[in-house]
C-alpha cells in the first residue's frame, strides 16, 4: 500500500467528523449559511437593488429576491463580465465558467473566492467519504483519470473564463496531479475524437485505477479501448476498481458499461454544475445523494407542478417531502440570489437530507397535456431492459410525433440507439408504454381515451447520437441529450444523421 492510500485514511476519517457535525442541525446549518450570504450581498449592487440589508430569514429572501434563470439575471452577469466589480459578490469572481446556454448562446457563471472551494472540496470529498465507509483507498496509488474539457482558459474582462471541469483540473491538488492523466497536453485538444485517440494512447500503457466522466462520454473512450486491444476494460486495467461519474442518470447506461468493463466496479455518483456543487453519494450502495447543506449554499424547493405558476411557493429544507418532485432554487456566494439551475430532484430520505436528480424542469413531454419528466421515462427504460435482458442502449430521447390524420391518433415516438437489440422490438415497445403509463396517469388516461396511439420505437443506426451531437458542435465534454423534448427539432436532427 503506497503513501497517499496510507494517509487518506486519517483524513478521511476527519472529514466525515466534519461532515457529521453540521448534519446534525442541518436546518440550523442552512439558516447560518442564508445569514452569512445576506450580509455578504448587502455590500453588492445587488443587494442595494433587492433591498438585502434588512433581509434576516428565507421569507425576506423570498419576498425581495424572485426567482429567476440566467436570462432574467443576465443585466448582472453581463455587468460581471464587463469586469466591474462588488455586482453580485464583494469584489470580482476569481473565474468566469462558461457553458451553453439554451436561448443565449454561451452562459457565463462566476465562480468566486468562497465559491470554488465548493468545488474542490466537494469531488474530494466525495472520494473520502467512499475511503472512509468501504476502507478502499489503494486506487489512490494508481493513475486516476478525469474525462474532462479543456483546461485553457482565455480572459473576459479581466477574468480567466473555461468550461467548469477545465478550470477545477488547475486546482487539483499537487500531491494528486503526478496520477491525473489525461496530460495538460492531450487535455486541452479541443477536436473531441482526436482527444479521445490521445487519451487512450496514454492510459493504455498506465495503471489505471479511477476513471471519472459524464457516462456517454466515457462509454466512447472504452469502446475505443475494446477496438484498440479486442479486451474488456476491466482486464485492459485490472486495477481500475473506482467509477466516479455525474450530469445525467447512470441507470440507462450502466448496463452497457459494466458488459464493456466485463466484472464488477465501484462507483460514486456526484450532482455538479456550473453554478455549485449540490450533493455526492455518501454512502456505497445508496441511490441517495447526500446534499451539501455547509458549502455556502442556500437551497429552496419549489414544487415541480407549481413551478410556472406566478407566485409559486418557495420551501426550505425544513419543508420538504419525500418521494415529490422539487425544482431546485439556490443563492450562494458565487452571488447567484433566487436562481434557478433548472434541476429537479426528489427527497429520498431526511437527516440526513438525502436527493436524487430526477430531470429538468424545461425538459419534460406534454405536447398533449401529459407532463412526463426525464425520471419517468428512464425508470420506463430500465424496467423494459429487465424484461429484455439481452438489450443493451447507447442513448435515448423521446419527443411527441403529431398526426396531421384525424383518422390516425398522435403518438410519442422513443429514438433509441441500441448496442444489442432486443430480440422482439415490438414486445420492447409494448413494455416501454405499459411501464410509462403506470409511472403517469395522464399519459395512461391518454391512450385509454384513444387521444393518443401506443408509442413508436424508432431504432437508430450504430453512432447516430455521437453524428448529431459532433454536427452540433457538441461531441464530448460535458454535453448531454436531452431526454425529453416538446418539439420535434432533436428528432429530425437525429433522424438526417442517421
Amino acid at each position: 500500500m503506497g503513501l497517499k492510500s496510507v494517509l487518506s485514511r486519517p483524513l478521511a476519517a476527519y472529514v466525515a467528523r466534519q461532515y457529521a457535525q453540521w448534519q446534525q442541525d442541518p436546518i440550523g446549518t442552512q439558516q447560518r449559511v442564508l445569514r452569512g450570504l445576506l450580509a455578504q450581498g448587502a455590500r453588492t449592487a445587488f443587494g442595494r437593488d433587492h433591498d438585502l440589508a434588512t433581509a434576516r430569514t428565507a421569507q425576506d429572501l423570498a419576498a425581495r429576491v424572485p426567482v429567476r434563470d440566467y436570462e432574467a439575471l443576465k443585466p448582472y452577469f453581463e455587468r460581471v463580465k464587463a469586469g466591474e466589480a462588488d455586482v453580485l459578490w464583494p469584489g470580482k469572481p476569481l473565474y468566469l465558467a462558461k457553458t451553453s446556454g439554451t436561448t443565449s448562446g454561451a452562459k457565463y457563471i462566476p465562480l468566486t473566492k468562497d465559491s470554488i472551494p465548493n468545488h474542490i472540496n466537494g469531488a474530494r470529498d466525495a472520494l473520502l467519504h467512499y475511503v472512509h465507509r468501504t476502507g478502499k483507498s489503494r486506487f489512490l496509488d494508481g493513475k486516476l483519470m478525469f474525462l474532462s474539457g479543456s483546461p485553457e482558459l482565455e480572459t473576459v474582462g479581466g477574468i480567466h473564463t473555461g468550461r467548469l471541469s477545465g478550470i477545477v483540473n488547475h486546482h487539483v491538488p499537487a500531491y494528486l496531479r503526478r496520477n491525473q492523466l489525461p496530460s495538460y497536453a492531450t487535455n486541452v485538444i479541443e477536436d473531441w475524437e482526436t482527444k479521445l485517440d490521445r487519451i487512450v494512447d496514454e492510459t493504455l500503457p498506465a495503471p489505471m485505477t479511477l476513471i471519472s466522466g459524464i457516462p456517454p462520454w466515457v462509454q466512447m473512450y472504452f469502446d475505443r479501448i475494446v477496438q484498440r486491444t479486442g479486451r474488456p476494460v476491466g482486464e485492459v486495467f485490472p486495477g481500475f476498481d473506482l467509477f466516479v461519474y455525474g450530469g445525467v442518470n447512470f441507470e440507462p447506461y450502466r448496463k452497457k458499461l459494466f458488459d464493456t468493463i466485463g466484472r464488477p466496479v465501484d462507483s460514486v455518483e456526484l450532482f455538479p454544475a456550473s453554478e455549485g456543487f449540490f450533493a455526492f453519494q455518501d454512502e456505497p450502495g445508496n441511490p441517495g445523494l447526500l446534499l451539501l447543506l455547509d458549502a455556502g449554499i442556500f437551497y429552496e424547493f419549489i414544487p415541480a407542478e407549481r413551478f410556472f405558476e406566478p407566485n409559486p411557493p418557495r420551501l426550505t429544507l425544513a419543508e420538504v417531502e419525500l418521494d415529490r418532485q422539487y425544482a431546485l432554487v439556490l443563492s450562494s456566494n458565487a452571488g447567484l440570489w433566487g436562481y434557478s439551475i433548472g434541476d429537479t430532484v426528489r427527497f429520498v430520505s431526511k437527516y440526513p437530507f438525502r436527493v436524487v436528480v430526477s430531470g429538468r424542469i424545461k425538459h419534460f413531454l406534454s405536447a398533449f397535456g401529459e407532463h412526463v419528466i426525464g425520471e419517468e421515462v428512464e425508470q420506463t427504460l430500465r424496467e423494459a431492459m429487465r424484461q429484455h435482458p439481452e438489450a443493451e442502449v447507447v442513448e435515448f430521447t423521446v419527443a411527441p410525433r403529431v398526426s396531421d390524420d384525424p383518422a390516425v391518433p398522435s403518438r410519442h415516438e422513443w429514438l433509441v440507439e441500441f448496442a444489442r437489440h432486443p430480440h422482439d422490438p415490438a414486445a420492447f415497445a409494448a413494455a416501454l408504454d405499459t411501464g410509462l403509463r403506470q409511472r403517469n396517469t395522464y399519459y395512461d388516461d391518454l391512450l385509454a381515451g384513444h387521444i393518443l396511439a401506443p408509442l413508436l420505437l424508432t431504432l437508430l443506426p450504430a453512432g447516430a447520437f455521437q453524428r448529431y451531437m459532433k454536427s452540433q458542435g457538441k461531441l464530448g465534454g460535458q454535453n448531454k441529450v436531452p431526454r425529453l423534448s416538446n418539439d420535434r427539432t432533436l428528432a429530425e436532427g437525429l433522424l438526417g444523421v442517421g
